[in-house]
């Protein structure tokens, strides 16, 4: 490969101020450089994860990504040359000496001067300009769909764009995603050995749910920033557990249930679209035999049944309906969907539901104020326009004609984007109105 001196001596200066110094920020430069022997989408890979971590050698020794064969030995090779030069280090005093050394390690050679630019007086021949290539679509979606992939392209077609089809390199998340993982695995091995709540064990279930919280939070304590966030969100979730534990046992004393499904696998086919997901929890009436699909939620949620109800009709929310209709075409009698908000440790556990109806309710004569009832009702009419929705959305993705991805128009979609900095036709933030 074409070597240029600016290129070599900033690999060799870098390589050096970390045999040096130790300094990470040095170190990842080198790594990612083309002369280090790893390929550019490995070493960029790496270096996110190195960031959470702190130490890009630490990382790389624990095997922290799924590589090739070659690409393993690839990133083993750089761990391994850079040590032995760290060692060196200690022994060679100058500077030049230990750069000299770099460039053997690394194969790399002082590049030719580059040759001095054409006279402004010599004549040149322009280069013959080249058809520009004929416009087309992105290319079509072909692998399977999901409800939170749909939500993506309904709340911003851009975002879906840089996740799905460009498979963009996202920044971690931070503790709030892990903090929702955490406590989704800690309730589903809790189900596991409390598959029907009751009152009479609510003690017992009061003394094994922070230990369920406790072990899942340890699993996941590496994708925490620090040790101490951990522990802070560890804290928070064990509080929390113990308020879902009192709405466990409120919802049994009323109406005695089973937990049929955790972490349920829901794989549907509509109209030749494949959709796969996950259920949280799959509950079934020990009275009428009818099920409930309950999703835990450790995030911003809608507050009222009715609000999430204009959420489905407004086509901004595909996970219960889509649930409704695997576990329909599974033979379930499903008659309630209820979100589960379990991200504040001091508030009751109050669901979200709604109950599915055949035929709506009549509705009142006079526009009522809004209601912030946590219950609701949605009909199957309304499901119904809400599965032609995703067809029509998926029939979109997969055709291939696309030829551009819309920005959202609600600035509120950009406020946690990750590809914020990346989007040139974002809107304009909301202005605050009470802002000094």
């Amino acid at each position: 490969m074409t070597q240029t001196p600016e290129e070599v001596r900033a690999f060799l200066d870098g390589v050096t101020a970390w045999c040096r110094t130790g300094s990470q920020a040095h170190l990842l430069r080198a790594f990612r450089s083309r002369f280090s022997g790893v390929p550019h989408d490995v070493a960029a890979a790496y270096a996110v994860v190195a960031r959470r971590s702190g130490d890009l050698l630490e990382a790389i020794g624990a095997g922290r990504l799924a590589l090739s064969p070659d690409d393993r030995d690839a990133v083993l090779a750089f761990s391994k040359t850079v040590r032995s030069l760290r060692d060196l280090a200690e022994r060679e005093e100058s500077d030049d000496a230990l750069a000299q050394r770099i460039a053997a390690a690394f194969a790399v050679t002082e590049a030719r001067e580059r040759p001095a630019a054409a006279s402004a007086a010599e004549p040149f021949a322009l280069a013959e300009a080249l058809a520009p290539e004929p416009a087309s679509g992105a290319r079509g979606w072909k692998q399977h769909f999901s409800a939170s992939a749909l939500n993506t392209y309904a709340e911003c077609p851009r975002k879906w764009y840089y996740r799905y089809l460009c498979a963009a390199i996202e920044d971690r998340s931070g503790g709030a995603a892990t903090y929702g993982t955490a406590f989704h695995l800690a309730l589903e091995d809790f189900h596991g050995e409390f598959p029907s709540p009751r009152a009479e064990n609510a003690d017992e279930m009061r003394e094994k749910i922070p230990i369920y919280v406790n072990t899942a939070f340890e699993k996941y304590a590496n994708l925490f920033d620090n040790r101490l966030e951990m522990e802070l969100q560890k804290r928070r979730a064990r509080r929390t557990a113990q308020r879902y534990v009192d709405w466990l046992v409120a919802e049994a004393t009323r109406a005695p249930f089973t937990v049929i499904g955790r972490e349920l696998e829901a794989r549907l086919e509509m109209e030749g679209f494949a959709f796969v997901g996950f259920i949280d929890r799959l509950d079934r009436d020990d009275a009428t035999g009818a099920t409930s699909v309950v999703d835990y939620k450790t995030g911003i949620i809608a507050e009222s049944a009715e609000e999430y109800r204009s959420d489905v009709l407004s086509f901004k929310d595909f996970q219960l309906p889509f649930y409704y209709w695997a576990r329909t075409a599974e033979g379930d009698r499903v008659t309630r969907l209820a979100l589960l908000p379990l991200k504040d440790a001091l508030l009751d556990v109050r669901p979200v539901s709604l109950e599915v109806v055949a035929i709506p309710s009549v509705a009142p004569a006079r526009p009522a104020r809004r209601d912030a009832s946590t219950t609701g009702v949605i009909t199957i009419g309304e499901l119904e326009r809400a599965r032609a929705r995703m067809i029509e959305i998926c029939r979109e993705l997969a055709s291939g004609n696309l030829t551009a991805f819309e920005v959202a128009t609600d600035p509120s979609a950009c406020r946690y984007c990750v590809y914020l900095n990346a989007c040139a036709g974002r809107p304009n933030p909301e202005v605050e109105k009470f802002g000094r």
